[in-house]
This record gives structure tokens, C-alpha cells and sequence, in this order.
């Protein structure tokens, strides 16, 4: 069973690079020091494929996502939510993409994965940790000081918790965090984001495997902190994108549906009722 780790590492030794140079035969383009400085987001006849041979799980999708909008993207399993974060990540050969995606005007197929990547931020639903010490996992690269860790940590309402640490930002994370709670490890992966500063922020289902407490927590701490980001937030729970500006409703691929929380809940609660009394 162990030799299993080695015949993966084996295989994905195999694997292909990354396409990263620019699609459909046009060179790269050199970014502006600052981009994204508005965090607009594009789709523009956008289609989307896993690989080759396969159906599209996004079917022409045109969006617009205005500067610091915050939008909610709901939609039953298999409507294509986590695969709008594939495409804008470039986790798939431009051969299974149709159409393109800008942010800030700026193709994002004609840029390095490095530029890409570096400037958007994910708020994952499992907490991604490793083993090591929390400022490690804050920080791995770095980049920021002391001061700015404290301060993040304060944010995200775990400063308390550390200083009670004997080793405080040097505290050892286990692996997966498994000496932490789940909400403490959100916060964390919460932390490094708000620490990152990035323009662009994806969430998919954070507060999915937490209580509704820690769950409001992080609710409040990513409407204080993030109000100057562009936030794409997949929900599992509805009061998760109530605070949204808009809803994006996928099924099948197709936007079937795009506007105002109000407004989106109050049309399918009246599609239940029908269906009910039917």
C-alpha cells in the first residue's frame, strides 16, 4: 500500500507541462505592474470541456462581474459551478476551451500561469494546511512581516488563540491541521487570503463542513475585510450569498438565471410552492 505514493509520483512524472504561452496561436502580453487594479471579470462565449471527447460542463456563458461585485453562483451538482474556477485558474489545455475570459481587459490565455495564478486568491471548502508552523502556513513564501501575521490573525478573530500559544506564530500546524478545529482551519486558509491581498477572490463553499456558528464568523469576517475585492463565492448554503449583490443560477452548463438575492429567492420559493401544491 505504501508503494502506492511512489507509482504516483512515477506517473506524474509523465505528465505534460502546463500549456503556458498564449492561446490560439497569439503571443503573450506583458501586464501592468498593478493589474488586476479593478478586478473585472469577462466571459465572453465561454465553453468549457475536462478533456477531450467530452461534453461541455459550460456552454457558451456570457458574464460580466463589475469591479468589487460581490456574486453568488448557485446550481445543482454537475450545473458547471467549480468548473467557472477551473477555467479562470487554466486547469484545463486551451484545446477543450471555446471562447475566452478578461480580467481587466486583459485575455487571460496570453498570460503565464505564474502571472495568472499569483493574483488570484481561493478560499477552498476542504482548509488546505501543512505541516509546519502557523507562520509558515500564513506565510510559506516569506513575504510578509511579523506585524502583518498579527494583524491578519486579528481579522479573522484568532489572535487570542495564539497568544495563548507558548510558541505563538511558531506553533506547530499538523498536517491537514488535525490539531485544529475545522472552523480554526477556515480562518487560517481565510488569513493567508486577506494577507495576500489579491483583487480576486474565489470562495467554493468555505463554511460547507462547519457549524452555523463559525459559519456566521466567516460570513462577517469576509464582509468587513473584502469589501474592496471582486468575490466569486459558490454557495452550499443559501444565507451563505444573501449579502450578494447578484446570483448567477447555473443548471446544465447555461446560466439560467442572474439577479438580485431578493429577487432569486422570492422566484424559487415560489417554484416550490407550485410544485408542492401540484
Amino acid at each position: 500500500m505504501l508503494m502506492t505514493s511512489a507509482e504516483r509520483i512515477h506517473e506524474y512524472s509523465f505528465l505534460p507541462p502546463e500549456e503556458d504561452f498564449g492561446g490560439n496561436g497569439q503571443r503573450l502580453v506583458n501586464t501592468p505592474p498593478q493589474w488586476p487594479n479593478l478586478g473585472t471579470i469577462q466571459f465572453h462565449n465561454y465553453s468549457f470541456r475536462h478533456r477531450t471527447g467530452l461534453d461541455s460542463v459550460l456552454r457558451g456563458l456570457n458574464l460580466h462581474i463589475r469591479s468589487r461585485e460581490k456574486l453568488g453562483i448557485i446550481g445543482r451538482t454537475g450545473a458547471g459551478k467549480s468548473s467557472l474556477f477551473k477555467g479562470l485558474f487554466r486547469f484545463v489545455h486551451r484545446s477543450n476551451i471555446d471562447g475566452t475570459i478578461l480580467i481587466d481587459d486583459i485575455d487571460i490565455s496570453r498570460i503565464t500561469l505564474a502571472q495568472l495564478r499569483s493574483h488570484l486568491s481561493v478560499i477552498p471548502q476542504q482548509p488546505i494546511l501543512f505541516s509546519g508552523t502557523l507562520r509558515y502556513n500564513l506565510d510559506p513564501c516569506h513575504l510578509y512581516s511579523d506585524e502583518q501575521c498579527w494583524a491578519v490573525l486579528e481579522d479573522v478573530q484568532l489572535k487570542q488563540f495564539v497568544h495563548e500559544q507558548s510558541n505563538g506564530l511558531e506553533m506547530m500546524i499538523n498536517e491537514g491541521g488535525s490539531n485544529l478545529s475545522a472552523g480554526q482551519c477556515q480562518l487560517i486558509c481565510i488569513a493567508r487570503v486577506i494577507l495576500k491581498k489579491s483583487k480576486i477572490i474565489l470562495i467554493d463553499e468555505a463554511t460547507a463542513n462547519i457549524d452555523y456558528k463559525t459559519d456566521e464568523i466567516i460570513q462577517q469576517v469576509i464582509a468587513k475585510t473584502f469589501q474592496d475585492q471582486t468575490i466569486l463565492t459558490i454557495a452550499h448554503r443559501l444565507n451563505t450569498v444573501a449579502r450578494s449583490d447578484r446570483i448567477v443560477v447555473l443548471d446544465k452548463g447555461f446560466i439560467v438565471n442572474i439577479d438580485t438575492p431578493a429577487q432569486i429567492f422570492e422566484q424559487y420559493q415560489y417554484a416550490s410552492k407550485k410544485r408542492f401544491y401540484n
